[in-house]
């Protein structure tokens, strides 16, 4: 065959095994079963892909190496610390399951088939394995209750390598056995061949043992001394699980599956490095290469594989279903806690996949030389198996679960990631509207808060490798992320996708929508869906929430329809989510528009009534930015000198001790209350004794590089915020920081900064751009109205104030008797809309200019 038509095939399969992944995937069915459609369609009934070119001495090799990454993926999902529960369980299951499924399936296949003794126990051996790569994705898809789907997950990962292994001792002693006969002398007996077989047994042993410690070692080395680069880390795993499998089979066939398996287990339950990336690029990997790998198989056979499909085959694949799998479930459940619904759950979920498919072709081949008729019935025998147990298991596992009680037809409840306080109360207005609420947060002071309070709640790092493990997601369709970071929020959607697809990952905006182009943000495929409109922002509402904000249901009538509520608000609300009739929860994004109707009930964030009669102050955190101190430093200092002076000016503000101040200033910064990041520190505590936050800036040009005993990280620092917060207060801490955060995490925001001319200009670069305006007061523009007045005489839109003067060089916060002059330059903070509209009204006064 001519290059060019090898290309081609290659293309043509590269192709059928991706698409048939995905029109799986579009339609909802078990991919394994379009895979060997595809690949019988493609292979022996149109000749589109020539079934000679996949009989060469290359396909074992490359099958064999495939399966063994494929083991070493699913041993990277092994965790020992699950086996707590079903510890027993799953000792049972790969161990007297296996025993009993191996033994009937090979008395069934010799009577049902009539294959011979020494194929069908070999056969009995290969059918033992499960389909992880079945298993899982269906685990996700049905999201069976407690105990029972992390036995599924064990049992279909673990029973992979133990039936590998079975199957390839079964091999030898069959060929042990009867290589004399095959040479025209006596076969030995078992008693003969037991030696070689315990030496065999023995040796894959201690050569999977120790090539895949050997493995593991020189990977964990390489990447915890980071003598590689991130970009190369995954291609270097891949190459050390190579020659893993590579090794260990030259120095004992067949030991690679068990090298790389072990492998996998050990990199997953080490604590040295993270395997996140590599979990991430195996699991693509795994994607593509059993996509390619059942279509291969499957287009290898030859239509006449067809006549071996009998009745007695049939029988065979119903006696594995309906009473070896089930029976095997009951046996390992003795002495086990499981109950009637968990057996029968899995006493229906055995499917046969990619390991039995390969091993059964590998092992075929080996036998032909022996026993050419049974060897030739095996592999279509075999697929038949893979097909029925797939297509059965796979269509009807689902209705199953729920008819048992083990998972949610379409489950409504939420996880929330963040657990703060209005978090919680969010989650106990979705909890009393009847939907499962499952809170997860780092801070065990918010855990046991949510706990307090009625609420499921889990402490946890949404980022950590094994999170998703930990938690029952039975009842859960839907992802909130809460929390003040914005990465850490996209992180937990992206991560969370995979199991509630992209249409159930929600979370908070970013910051709320800028006057200014070109500040943008996370790329939407990197994000959650967007909650609430964009000027949801966590500061956003957590300052609402401080004005004494409440969350609030309404059942919604044709006389008080949510028209009539809006009215009733003033239209000061913010709708979060309803339920409509069919009982259905659905949320308010950016993305969709919903309408509430009659008879659902709505939930919404309601003004408290002193906000709504304009009985509230400035907005904290830039009336916080306002009447902060300035330290701007034209040389370079000692950071201890700057928290000297930093702590003699927050001591005025506060009336409090300065060497005290000082001293925990220092200890903070030491003990981690001081991070670094792109030039910019934010020293940081809270304070016994004191009613209100202080917050200071101090710049440096030129650049102050903290001493390791003085800072977390030894960096050039140009910009310091000395924050000091009530110890009382930890919520409104954390929102100051949170707002921080916001600011310098802009792009421009240190080369804004180093160029700010004044102090006005240095605040300005901590305040949201549609959150203030700065106006120079003249009387040959439009503010010349402003001249002469007293602030509290100037009429501004409800939740707006002037905040700061520049009257020259001096800096001024000022009070309503405050009285205006011409060249003043004031800025003004407040409410998104109305400094929008004092933007349109004065925008010849500004004094830069500003982006509509």
């Amino acid at each position: 065959m001519s290059p060019e038509s090898l290309l081609i095939a290659i293309a043509v399969v590269v192709v059928l095994g991706v698409g048939a992944q995905w029109l799986a995937w579009r339609f909802r069915l078990p991919s394994i079963l379009l895979l060997l459609v595809c690949g019988f369609v493609a292979g022996p009934v149109t000749g589109f892909i020539d079934p000679a070119l996949l009989q060469g001495n290359w396909l074992f090799p490359f099958v064999s190496l495939s399966i063994g990454i494929i083991l070493f993926e699913g041993g990277l999902s092994l965790r020992l610390d699950e086996l707590r529960d079903v510890g027993h369980v799953v000792r049972n299951l790969i161990t007297v399951g296996v025993a009993f499924t191996g033994i009937t399936a090979a008395i069934g296949a010799h009577y049902l088939v009539g294959f011979g003794w020494p194929v069908s126990v070999v056969m009995g051996a290969i059918l033992t394995v499960s389909g992880p790569t079945v298993i899982i994705p269906l685990l996700r898809h049905v999201r069976p209750s407690g105990r029972v789907g992390t036995a599924a997950k064990w049992e279909g990962i673990t029973i992979d390598p133990i039936g590998v292994i079975l199957a390839v001792l079964v091999l030898e002693a069959v060929i042990l056995l009867n290589e004399p006969a095959a040479a025209g002398h006596a076969a030995k007996g078992f008693t003969a061949v037991a030696g070689p077989l315990l030496e065999v047994l023995l040796l894959e042993i201690v050569v999977g043992l120790g090539v895949s410690v050997a493995g593991a070692f020189f990977l964990i080395v390489l990447i915890r001394r980071r003598l590689v680069p991130d970009w190369l880390q995954n291609p270097m795993a891949l190459m050390t699980v190579v020659a893993v499998f590579a090794l260990a089979n030259a120095l004992q066939d067949e030991a690679g599956l068990l090298s790389t398996t072990l492998m996998g287990i050990f990199m997953a339950n080490q604590r040295y490095v993270s395997v996140h990336k590599i979990i991430e690029f195996k699991e693509d990997l795994r994607v593509l290469l059993i996509s390619v790998l059942f279509i291969v198989l499957s287009a290898r056979l030859e239509l006449s594989a067809l006549a071996y499909i009998s009745v007695g085959s049939l029988l065979f694949l119903g006696l594995l279903m309906l009473v070896i799998r089930p029976l095997a479930v009951m046996l390992s459940s003795i002495g086990t806690k499981l109950t009637w619904k968990e057996q029968t759950f899995l006493a229906w979920l055995a499917p046969r996949g990619i390991v039995a498919a390969a091993v059964a072709s590998l092992f075929s081949f080996r036998l032909e030389e022996y026993f050419p008729e049974d060897a030739a019935r095996m592999v279509p025998v075999i697929f038949l198996v893979i097909v029925g147990t797939v297509a059965v298991y796979g269509l009807s596992i689902s209705p199953l679960a729920r008819r048992l009680g083990l998972a949610q037809p379409n489950p409504q409840g939420v996880l929330f990631v963040g657990a703060h306080a209005w978090a919680r109360q969010l989650a106990r207005v979705i909890s009393d509207l009847g939907f499962g609420v499952l809170m997860l947060d780092s801070n065990s002071t918010n855990v046991a808060r949510a706990r307090q309070e009625g609420l499921t709640a889990k402490r946890g790092n949404v980022l950590s490798e094994d999170v998703v493990d930990d938690l029952d997601l039975s009842s859960i369709g839907k992802l909130v992320a809460l929390t003040p970071n914005d990465e850490v929020n996209s992180l937990a959607a992206l991560r969370f996708s995979e199991i509630f697809e992209s249409t159930g990952v929600y979370q908070l905006n970013a910051r709320v929508g800028n006057l200014r182009a070109g500040e943008g943000e996370l790329p939407l495929h990197l994000r959650g869906r967007p909650l609430w409109g964009k000027g949801a922002t966590f500061a956003s509402l957590a300052e609402r929430f401080d004005q004494g904000a409440e969350i609030k249901t309404f059942e919604l009538s044709e006389d008080d329809d949510y028209a009539s509520l809006q009215r009733r608000y003033d239209d000061d609300l913010v709708p979060m989510a309803l339920v409509n009739a069919d009982g259905e929860l659905r949320l308010f994004t950016d993305d969709q528009t919903l309408t509430p109707e009659s008879d659902d009930h709505v939930v919404v964030l309601v003004p408290s009534v002193a906000h709504r009669h304009g009985q509230v102050g400035q907005v904290p955190f830039e009336q916080l930015v306002a009447r902060s101190e300035v330290i701007d430093l034209d040389g370079s200092i000692s950071y201890e000198k700057l928290v000297a002076q930093a702590a003699a000016s927050l001591a005025r503000e506060l009336s409090t001790d300065v060497e005290g101040l000082a001293q925990a200033l220092q200890e903070g910064s030491r003990y981690g209350a001081a991070p670094i990041a792109g030039g910019v520190a934010l020293p940081h505590i809270r304070l016994r004794g004191i009613d209100q936050s202080a917050l200071l800036l101090a710049r440096s040009r030129a650049g102050i590089r903290p001493t390791q005993d003085d800072l977390e990280a030894s960096e050039t620092v140009h910009a310091f915020f000395f924050l000091v917060s009530p110890e009382e207060n930890p919520e409104m801490h954390l929102r100051i920081l949170a707002n921080i955060a916001g600011c310098i995490d802009q792009k421009d925001f240190l080369e804004e900064w180093l160029a700010a001319d004044d102090e006005r200009e240095l605040k300005e670069t901590l305040l949201h751009h549609d959150r203030f305006l700065s106006l120079f007061l003249s009387a040959k523009n439009t503010t010349s109205g402003f001249i002469g007045k007293k602030v509290g005489q100037i009429e501004l839109p409800p939740g707006n104030s002037i905040a700061l003067i520049q009257r020259g060089d001096d800096f001024d916060v000022p009070n309503a008797e405050t009285v205006l002059q011409e060249g003043d330059c004031i800025t003004i903070i407040g409410d998104p809309a109305g400094v929008h509209r004092l933007y349109k009204r004065y925008r010849d006064s500004d004094p830069k200019t500003r982006d509509d």
